[in-house]
């Protein structure tokens, strides 16, 4: 079984370990230490158990919020698995997209194609009948231009 010399509060001490565990217990004397070492900056010089007494007492707190916190966060995990494991056991929501009836369809492109004769026959009748560059030579003659071939204006 290892001897193994730790520092805690700056004094020296001599604890057996099992084989293997020297790394656990340095790590555990670095934590104790660290309280002595806040104890002894507060208050000052104490006696070696009161000192090793209160570390202990303040690592005891600082492991007891700890568990409190990891009771909490259990909890909340398995909340979230609750959830989750009711929402995939759920059959999955149906969405249903509207369907234009095709006979809706159809008037929509009878309309269209209606719209699109009714733009033609307007643009016929707006369309002069006589090109601009014949009606300017007219008028350069001293003729005055036909209007009877444009609907009557």
């Amino acid at each position: 079984m290892p001897e193994v010399i730790v520092t805690i509060g700056g004094r020296n001490f001599e604890v057996a370990c099992q084989e293997g565990e020297e790394h656990f217990l340095h790590t555990a004397a670095r934590m104790l230490d660290t309280e002595a070492e806040a104890l002894a900056s507060q208050i000052g010089r104490l006696p070696e158990p009161r000192m090793l007494l209160m570390a202990g007492l303040m690592l005891a707190d600082k492991t007891a919020d700890l568990e409190e916190e990891l009771r909490s966060t259990r909890a909340l995990l398995q909340d979230a698995e609750a959830r989750a494991s009711a929402a995939e056991s759920r059959p999955p929501q149906k969405v249903e997209v509207p369907v234009v009836p095709q006979s809706a369809l159809d008037a929509l492109g009878e309309l269209a194609a209606r719209a699109e004769s009714l733009a033609e026959a307007a643009e016929e009748v707006a369309a002069p009948t006589t090109p601009i560059s014949a009606r300017a030579d007219e008028s350069a003659e001293g003729e005055e231009p036909d209007d009877t071939a444009e609907g009557g204006r």
